[in-house]
């Protein structure tokens, strides 16, 4: 009784009813895989999109935003050599949490700090080995939860009392803790965001 007490005044005192925004985000990945076995053909980085859509609710704390979403985010990598080539593409469903800090900047401009964790799922996996297509679904080192710990800063500019847009840059770093195969993998994605963000107050 006493934990339900504390949670009910905790989140009174943090959650305001004021300066929500709804959110949508698209940009491009620029990904790196990284496989624990080396590659004799070295690895290059690729490009993909990812698409969010989410929702920011403010936090007691002035300036401060608890924002929760849902993403899709496309991976990719290559590797080529005179004997070989090797393309990756992939796609994670994924949910979001993160804190947001906004520093105003004069009138019109704030720069928004995020960090947060990204919990995914693949939807979509290929691979291509000489023209050969194989499919990555069940692939253990891509087929298990995706945890994707992520940074990002943006720069918004206030569009009158609609909300704001924004332009930034993202940092991810994904990892499938629940592979027990022999082969790892991780992502490093570095992510070019634009957003817009709508008033619903």
């Amino acid at each position: 009784m006493r934990k339900i007490v504390l949670f009910v005044f905790f989140s009174t005192h943090l959650l305001s009813s004021n300066a929500q925004n709804a959110y949508l985000l698209t940009g491009s990945n620029f990904s790196t895989y990284h496989f624990n076995s080396p590659m004799t053909t070295p690895l290059e980085s690729g490009t993909g999109n990812f698409y969010e859509i989410g929702y920011s609710l403010k936090l007691k704390p002035k300036n401060l935003f608890y924002n929760v979403g849902i993403n899709v985010n496309e991976y990719s990598a290559y590797a080529h050599s005179t004997a070989n080539n090797y393309e990756w593409n992939t796609k994670y469903l994924g949910v979001q949490n993160a804190l947001e800090y906004r520093f105003p900047i004069g009138d019109k401009f704030k720069v928004n700090i995020q960090a947060g964790i990204n919990i995914s799922s693949i939807v979509y996996g290929r691979q291509q080995i000489n023209g050969v297509y194989y499919n990555l679904m069940k692939q253990g080192e891509f087929s298990y939860i995706n945890i994707d710990p992520y940074a990002r800063i943006q720069l918004a500019y206030t569009i009158s009392d609609i909300g704001f847009m924004s332009i930034g840059y993202g940092f991810c770093k994904s990892f499938f803790w629940m592979n027990n195969t022999s082969e790892k993998l991780s992502i490093t994605t570095n992510q070019l965001v634009f957003g817009f963000h709508f008033n619903i107050n």
